[in-house]
């Protein structure tokens, strides 16, 4: 049977409305008059308030003045038309808090020579919805007074930000440009959070001779998407356990295999054999397929487990869990190793990177991709890193907080003989430690606390 959702209380419907409505107007306006532009309507009411006496003042001038200025702008600037077709010029990958520059082909499609111009790109409406802002609380809400309690702006502008997609800079273009050039001009943005963003919405602002107001028109062009990778932190240089060897019948004793190009020497063709190690010239002779013969070259194989288990008001958390996941994944050299991702979506899913597998970087469009799940299922992920844990040289294992279940996960694996390594993301470091000494873990761990994250993994090499 469905669970009823409660209904949101009149208080914030109202609030609601409010709020979003106030955002949109602030942003439209935002758009539209500059920087120096809302400053010049400050001087125009300061003169409009110390200037009423006429008798007694001179500052009616000043306002007379503004005036006439803000006006002449206002009218130039809605008298500006432009249309525009554009085409991006994306980079493959983004990484969230790193600026990501691109290019931007526009063509003059109107018949008129525009001079002067800024393009921007907008992101998708952050506006959360009206559910979402009823129940879903700010961290550390609680702490804050009756009024901000009863009121929660704060909510409203922590889900905005949170929503928020991407960062954009306005970039312009000030030559002129006539009917049916095309120029290319350089955008950047900074993405807020990881994932596939769309680009959809990319504007030309036609700005006033004064610069105090701005014309805002949509450029036509195409729906481009940009993946966004998770942010990584620098790591030192550690020395994971197991390094590449050589050794006959590779693939039988490791997890992975290739060839070293050490030639020992020739044999008779068997059934499987690549056809670039056909020794032509010995199948001349003989008169039968002679094949060269190479010496096997094992790799090690490391797990990476990700707990994407994140309790209610967690998902900040979880989001460090995923970048320091994704540090380990772009940091462990898989030309010499092999990586095995392993965490829950439904069900136990293993993404594998390395020799003879997929590339590194689709171990990080994984992790972009990745959610929370809002209910823990150790045992499938307990299964599955057992099924692969007696060929794994070491199993990093993140974990988002630490509770029972997580500890009994970790001692189980340890138990199947796996070679684990913890690192707990939690939120109060010293409370987590207490738990970890009242039950000794069977394995080396690290406690990692949002914002010193970067500190304590450089921390990791005295640890080592």
């Amino acid at each position: 049977m469905k669970r009823s959702l409660p209904p949101v209380p009149l208080l914030h419907r109202l609030l609601y409305r409010s709020y979003s409505k106030g955002s949109f107007l602030s942003y439209s306006l935002n758009r539209r008059v500059t920087p120096t532009g809302w400053t010049v309507l400050g001087l125009l009411l300061l003169t409009a308030i110390l200037g009423v006496d006429l008798s007694k003042s001179t500052l009616y001038q000043v306002f007379s003045l503004v005036m006439g200025l803000l006006i002449v702008s206002l009218l130039w600037s809605w008298a500006r038309r432009a249309r525009f077709s554009a085409r991006r010029d994306l980079p493959r990958y983004a990484t969230v808090g790193e600026p990501c520059p691109y290019k931007v082909m526009v063509v003059n499609e109107g018949w008129r020579t525009v001079r002067g111009f800024l393009l921007s790109e907008r992101a998708p409406d952050p506006r959360p919805s009206l559910r979402s802002f009823a129940f879903t609380r700010e961290p550390g809400e609680e702490k804050r007074n009756v009024f901000d309690r009863v009121f929660i702006y704060y909510r409203w502008r922590w889900l905005l930000d949170r929503r928020l997609l991407f960062v954009g800079r306005a970039r312009g273009n000030h030559a002129a440009v006539r009917s049916g050039e095309a120029v290319r001009v350089s955008m950047s943005l900074v993405p807020q959070r990881r994932g596939v963003i769309p680009l959809s919405d990319l504007r030309v602002r036609l700005p006033d001779p004064f610069g105090l107001f701005q014309r805002c028109s949509k450029v036509e062009s195409r729906g481009d998407t940009l993946v966004v990778l998770p942010r990584r932190y620098r790591l030192p240089d550690l020395e994971l356990p197991g390094e590449a060897r050589f050794q006959l019948g590779g693939e039988a004793v490791s997890n992975t295999t290739g060839q070293s190009g050490e030639f020992l020497g020739l044999r008779d063709y068997r059934s499987g054999d690549a056809l670039r190690h056909i020794h032509w010239k010995g199948w001349a002779k003989t008169g039968r397929p002679i094949v060269k013969e190479f010496e096997d070259v094992c790799f090690p194989r490391y797990g990476l487990v990700l707990d994407n288990f994140a309790e209610h008001g967690d998902n900040d958390l979880f989001e460090e869990s995923v970048s320091v996941a994704a540090s380990f994944a772009s940091a462990i050299d898989t030309r010499r190793s092999l990586l095995d991702l392993m965490f829950v979506r439904n069900e136990a899913i293993v993404v594998k990177a390395g020799r003879g597998e997929a590339r590194a970087e689709k171990l990080l469009e994984v992790l972009a991709a990745v959610e929370a799940e809002s209910e823990e299922h150790f045992d499938e992920l307990e299964a599955v890193v057992k099924r692969h844990g007696d060929q794994f040289s070491v199993c990093l294992c993140v974990f988002t907080g630490w509770t029972p279940g997580r500890a009994r996960f970790l001692r189980n694996l340890v138990a199947a003989g796996v070679d684990a390594l913890a690192l707990i993301l939690c939120r109060g470091e010293a409370e987590t430690r207490v738990k970890v000494e009242e039950a000794p873990l069977p394995c080396p761990h690290v406690l990692l606390e949002p914002p010193n994250v970067q500190e304590a993994l450089l921390k990791l090499q005295m640890w080592t």
